[in-house]
């Protein structure tokens, strides 16, 4: 869709009237990675490209919600529903993170206060 144009289908229609996801399992930057094939028939064309557009590689819950023009809420409704029915894996950004060492927090700080 280009931008400008109107969704011909709502996004309550799309997701049959949910507005939350069945896990709150999604933040902006979750991972999402597509493990298995739909069969015909049993989902959505949404929930198709999100599996097509995370076949090959990761792409976060933000990148995918720009690609298919919807709304995050929306999106997350339909990861959820795909995470439900084994279609797609998630790996949180977060968990891969290290705390802060706290003598680079306090270099920052100091730095900061210098400069005002």
């Amino acid at each position: 869709m280009k931008r400008g144009e109107r969704a011909l289908v709502r996004p309550h229609v799309v997701t049959r009237g949910r507005t939350r996801p069945s896990r709150n399992t999604f933040e902006m930057d979750t991972q999402i990675f597509a493990v298995r094939e739909a069969s015909p028939g049993t989902v959505g064309p949404e929930m198709r490209r999100v599996l097509g557009l995370c076949r090959d590689g990761a792409m976060s819950v933000t990148e995918v919600a720009g690609h298919l023009a919807l709304p995050i809420s929306v999106t997350k409704v339909l990861l959820g529903d795909l995470l439900d029915s084994g279609h797609i894996v998630t790996r949180s950004a977060q968990r891969d993170l290290e705390a802060p060492r706290l003598d680079l927090l306090q270099d920052v700080l100091d730095g900061l206060r210098a400069s005002l």
